[in-house]
């Protein structure tokens, strides 16, 4: 894999705006477009790295990701490098890229030597979406995983078509492009018949009803590592589509971790209600309190207030990367009766009392200020 860093190859500052991450793509990915440089193999490989690095800094999830660990987390989240893919695959997402900046109207890459882009039925990766419980997460486990991936029909040889046959596309001409004109502007745009590819069907392949592939099942058992969390992606290299050529590729498993009834996840950081009763927060008291790897002490402080945090170091879930915990935070809350009887609200009274605590004390205080508020309005 090639080593350089994003914000160098785009000329930027680490803390450029996605402002300047697009206005400084633009500027170098026309500089270094191959139809400006022509059998330029080093102009080439600048503009895949041009790409590459937009790629992450334009996306605010993978930005953070770089910011934070490098390519290295770019890896574990299943980031594909150029240089780690084919010259069709590179081609498609080059020109994806370039489009959602440019615009449609800017045309495909013919200066990659010639190169003219095949539009495949479907993309060379896969992706499945699995579901995890909260301590599978937290631990991690090994997990039966089962997908489906699409092979090329081998009847119609991935063509969608009866006996292989194909025509020219009317709409373009066998181009790939139609144009047309806005004012005095001539625009081109992918051609919609064809896709692009600048032919048709003739008659469908009774095989695949037209589509160019079946799709297949599988089973593959994977080692869910700790501390992964919701969102996050494992990808399992050769696992994916294949295509006519017989090439295929990833398989990308996309996490979702169900909620726990007693904690809630942020980040590495788990929190937990711990719910106390009105006479333990007056009292102060030392409870046990669960945590993912075992009972902790929880000593509470006389006069303990709703909703104060305690934190425990390091008893939270494991970073997916560097292997760090998180913390446990617990947060009081202080429950009330909603009932009373009358031995009980007559002890209250009393404890009141013990403590000289009037039981209408506010109004003494608050005598003069009712007479200042009368003098608001008269």
């Amino acid at each position: 894999m090639v080593e350089f860093d994003y914000y160098e190859i785009l000329e930027l500052s680490r803390d450029a705006s996605p402002e300047e991450i697009k206005k400084a793509y633009r500027k170098l990915a026309l500089k270094y477009h191959p139809d400006r440089n022509p059998g330029d193999k080093e102009a080439e490989e600048k503009f895949k790295m041009i790409n590459e690095a937009y790629q992450v800094l334009s996306d605010e999830e993978k930005r953070a990701i770089y910011d934070r660990y490098g390519k290295a987390g770019l890896d574990n989240q299943g980031f594909t490098h150029y240089s780690e893919m084919n010259t069709e695959d590179i081609m498609n997402d080059l020109n994806s890229i370039f489009e959602s900046v440019f615009g449609a109207g800017f045309g495909g890459f013919g200066g990659f030597g010639g190169f003219t882009r095949k539009r495949r039925k479907y993309p060379l990766d896969a992706e499945v979406d699995i579901v995890l419980d909260f301590d599978e997460a937290a631990f991690g486990c090994k997990k039966e995983v089962e997908f489906e991936y699409k092979v090329a029909c081998q009847e119609c040889g991935g063509t969608g078509a009866e006996n292989r046959e194909l025509q020219t596309c009317d709409e373009c001409g066998g181009r790939g492009q139609v144009q047309y004109r806005q004012g005095f502007m001539t625009f081109s745009q992918t051609c919609p018949k064809c896709d692009g590819t600048g032919q048709v069907v003739v008659k469908k392949c009774l095989t695949c009803e037209g589509k160019g592939y079946l799709v297949k099942k599988d089973t593959i058992e994977i080692d869910i590592p700790e501390g992964i969390d919701e969102g996050n992606r494992i990808r399992v290299s050769g696992r994916g589509n294949i295509d006519e050529a017989g090439r295929r590729g990833d398989l990308y498993i996309v996490i979702h971790v169900r909620e726990d009834e007693l904690f809630i996840r942020h980040e590495d950081d788990i929190y937990i209600e711990v719910p106390v009763f009105f006479t333990q927060a007056a009292l102060g008291e030392k409870i046990q309190i669960p945590t993912p790897w075992g009972k902790e002490t929880l000593e509470l402080p006389i006069g303990v207030k709703d909703k104060q945090q305690f934190i425990f170091k390091n008893k939270g879930i494991p970073n997916v990367h560097t292997k760090k915990r998180g913390d446990l935070i617990a947060q009081v809350k202080i429950i009330y009766p909603t009932k009373l009887n009358d031995e009980q609200r007559e002890l209250l009274y009393e404890l009141q009392e013990s403590f000289g605590f009037e039981s209408v004390p506010h109004q003494k205080r608050f005598e003069g200020t009712f007479e200042k508020i009368k003098k608001w309005f008269s």
